[in-house]
């Protein structure tokens, strides 16, 4: 089929497809023929190419169902953590404090212990003990009182109280809900190794006082890369003198050798526990226990830390897409957007980024904002919102914090391995997504000529899988990377 041939055929079958006038060298991609063999219809798509810098305001050069609003799986990150560069500056920073709310004398703390959340997204087990390690070097040594818990940053405190889990597999790291105060992302990183004998150990990390974990994992003969078929989720027994045991079950591949990284304690009894190992290797006391409330008026500041700038956060957020820390980072912005004290916080975040949307001209219509990760059921945004976006990110005040955050197709994050076609990567800065039903990706792609076209595809359909739809997406990002869209500069 000839290019004026396909060109026809498309603007009467879907009336949405343009090219730019200087578009040369390539055939668009034959999109209805290539959704067909994947069993997606046209209402499953929602696409948009557009250059970076249009001569005519809303030029586009290929588009299908572009303001349709789909589920967008991770590429919603890019939404959110432009919002919060925006919103909060690229040296935002969370933060978290130690407190006591009595008198220290003596090496003796006659009061409470207050650990103080404030959305630090760095607060690791490391960097606890760090904090208590300068509570030790103020010379305290005993605690008498409990061990407060404040996660009144945000409220609800507790965001994942009642809430049904996403998924089959609610242990595993991508579905954690963090709260204003999780340290570690409450996760507990186990090493499977094999001895010499054949014999399987586990390592975990960090320790927790009175945890014990063992497994009951049958060994099969069967590839690595398959140990999630036979895994099942691990039983947590409370056992006596308030000790707690962790049991992995089903089937493991045998000498497979992996790192995995768990979700299986609640997070007050996490924190407790190991508040309580590390303040008694650091030689300390402490018999209270440890229960959420807010810090008490007149309590003081003994030790405090602060996480890095959000202009490094967030290429962690969208190299390898961190839906904890995209879920603190909205949360973050609702607690700083005006509102009620009561207001719920994703509320207050809801409004401040349809604000922030509506200063740059960008329509909401038929947004959902649920967590602002995209590991959602409801959140929807449609390729022509993040068209904007992405052009707000690349042509704003912090274009450079936000360019360097996208994965590049080929080098680095969760598009290392990706090629379009095998052969040399593509110059693109992509952010992929991928839910069971929904693939997409949101960026920029260079054209012949070097110069950056936006590119938004979304498929949202019970088939696509990324095997039939990264085809489509290859597709679209080879025409793109090999037609000159852009005059030449010295015509």
């Amino acid at each position: 089929m000839n290019l004026n041939c396909f060109m026809r055929t498309w603007w009467l079958l879907l009336a949405t497809v343009l090219t730019a006038p200087a578009a040369a060298a390539a055939e668009p991609p034959p999109l209805e023929a290539l959704l067909k063999t994947a069993g997606l219809p046209l209402e499953a798509v929602s696409l948009v190419v557009a250059p970076l810098r249009p001569v005519v305001p809303g030029e586009r050069v290929l588009q299908l169902g572009a303001d349709r609003a789909l589920q967008p799986a991770s590429t919603m990150k890019v939404l959110t953590t432009l919002a919060g560069l925006e919103l909060l500056g690229p040296t935002w920073r969370g933060r978290t404090r130690l407190l006591a709310t009595g008198p220290v004398d003596g090496g003796v703390l006659h009061g409470d212990l207050v650990l103080e959340g404030g959305a630090d997204m760095d607060l690791s087990a490391d960097a606890l003990q760090a904090l208590l390690r300068k509570l030790r070097e103020r010379g305290v040594e005993v605690i008498r009182g409990d061990l407060i818990l404040d996660r009144s940053a945000f409220r609800p405190t507790r965001f994942d109280l009642g809430l049904p889990p996403f998924d089959e597999a609610p242990e595993f790291e991508y579905n954690l809900i963090p709260d204003a105060l999780t340290v570690d992302s409450n996760l507990l990183r186990m090493d499977l190794a094999f001895d010499a004998a054949g014999t399987l150990h586990i390592h975990h990390h960090p320790r927790l006082h009175g945890l014990r974990i063992r497994h009951e994992l049958h060994l099969v003969d069967a590839p690595c890369t398959r140990w999630g078929e036979g895994w099942k989720t691990p039983e947590v027994k409370r056992r006596w003198l308030g000790d707690t045991e962790v049991v992995l079950r089903g089937t493991w591949p045998r000498g497979c050798e992996r790192s995995l990284a768990l979700n299986l304690i609640d997070r007050d009894e996490f924190i407790g526990r190991l508040v309580r190992r590390q303040w008694a290797d650091l030689g300390g006391q402490w018999q209270g226990r440890a229960r959420e409330a807010v810090t008490p008026p007149g309590a003081v500041v003994l030790a405090e830390r602060q996480s890095r700038p959000l202009s490094e956060l967030v290429r962690g957020i969208n190299k390898v897409s961190d839906n904890a820390r995209t879920r603190t980072l909205l949360l973050a912005i609702g607690r700083q957007a005006h509102g009620a004290d009561d207001e719920p916080t994703l509320q207050r975040a809801d409004r401040a980024v349809r604000a922030w949307m509506a200063r740059h001209s960008i329509p909401d219509a038929g947004l959902v904002l649920d967590n602002g990760s995209g590991l959602s059921r409801t959140e929807k945004i449609s390729a022509a919102q993040l068209e904007a976006v992405v052009r707000a990110g690349m042509t704003g005040p912090w274009a450079p914090e936000f360019l360097t955050s996208l994965p590049v197709v080929g080098v680095d994050g969760l598009m290392r391995w990706r090629q379009a076609d095998g052969a040399v990567p593509i110059q693109a800065r992509l952010k992929p997504g991928g839910l069971r039903n929904v693939v997409s990706v949101a960026g920029t792609v260079n054209d012949a000529a070097g110069q950056p076209m936006i590119v938004v595809v979304i498929l949202n359909h019970d088939n696509a899988r990324a095997a039939v739809s990264r085809p489509i997406i290859d597709a679209v990002l080879q025409w793109v990377s090999k037609t000159r869209f852009a005059p030449p500069a010295n015509p």
